[in-house]
């Protein structure tokens, strides 16, 4: 289970930095879109996951490899942790909490609606 695991988070790591990459060239640097679009889909995916496993409609060894290792590789927090202190420091307070509380917000609202629209495809 452990190398089904580690699989999951060669793909998240992988897609998270080609994903970056384009997000954030083509929406520019001024605010972390990359990181954002990222860490919100990720939730989003992240909820649709542990529904279906918490139903048992998504075996163990998927939830390893999908919830646990690519969503764990593919979402990160020490980035958006580091991101929000560059944006303070360059003086951009209103960006930094902006990128704070929607990251929070959205973050937590898609995983809920991960988990309803999962919920959609079981019931």
């Amino acid at each position: 289970m452990i190398w089904w695991t580690g699989m999951g988070g060669i793909a998240g790591a992988v897609l998270r930095f080609g994903l970056g990459k384009a997000v954030s060239a083509r929406w520019g640097a001024a605010f972390p879109w990359g990181t954002w679009v990222i860490n919100i889909s990720g939730s989003l995916l992240l909820g649709a996951l542990y529904y279906l496993y918490s139903q048992g409609s998504l075996s163990p060894a998927l939830w390893g490899m999908l919830g646990v290792g690519f969503c764990g590789a593919y979402t990160t927090f020490s980035t958006f942790g580091y991101e929000t202190i560059q944006l303070i420091d360059s003086g951009r307070n209103g960006r930094a909490a902006l990128y704070v509380l929607s990251s929070v917000v959205l973050g937590i609202a898609g995983a809920a609606l991960g988990m309803e629209l999962s919920s959609w495809l079981i019931n």
